[in-house]
């Protein structure tokens, strides 16, 4: 690798890690709101139980976790670039 090369997957690395960590406190508020909405109705079953499971609620968290990780090892690799050229 050319010099300075490596920087192209730290950046997008950290790119997807700043993403993930914005995904997963969106997806925290959204999960707080839905369930906050939930304990206000009068018939509060599905507050107490979750069920049925609404995988809509928990998708922003998910989705967050995944690009966090996918950063994280992108930036490890560009890492290791970096230590190995």
């Amino acid at each position: 690798m050319t010099s300075g090369e490596y920087l192209i997957p730290i950046g997008i690395g950290g790119f997807f890690a700043i993403v993930g960590i914005i995904l997963i406190f969106l997806g925290r508020g959204e999960e707080r709101s839905y369930y906050d909405s939930l304990a206000s109705r009068p018939d509060a079953r599905e507050f107490l139980e979750h069920w049925p499971e609404r995988p809509r609620v928990g998708a922003l968290k998910i989705g967050g976790w995944i690009a966090l990780i996918v950063g994280v090892l992108l930036m490890v690799m560009g890492g290791a670039f970096w230590l190995w050229s």
